[in-house]
């Protein structure tokens, strides 16, 4: 599964440091092709409900997959750091 930039993406796991949860929506501001070091990964732009950024993340390609259609989005209080 290869996202392209500004695709949404949803994280598969939590990421206590930045307090993002598994199924917490992003959109990817890069991708980073594998390499002999380094496995694929994207940078990923997660914002509040009201559309100011509270984290930018990498994160290797297993830990996020793309939105699937039958999906809705919902808010929740964004938890300490």
């Amino acid at each position: 599964m290869s996202l392209k930039v500004l695709e949404r993406a949803v994280l598969t796991e939590d990421l206590r440091e930045e307090g993002l949860r598994a199924g917490d929506l992003g959109v990817v501001v890069e991708h980073y092709d594998a390499n002999g070091e380094t496995p694929e990964g994207y940078e990923l732009e997660f914002v509040s409900a009201k559309g100011d950024t509270i984290a930018v993340v990498s994160v290797p390609s297993s830990a996020v997959r793309g939105v699937r259609d039958r999906e809705i989005l919902a808010v929740r209080e964004l938890g300490p750091s």
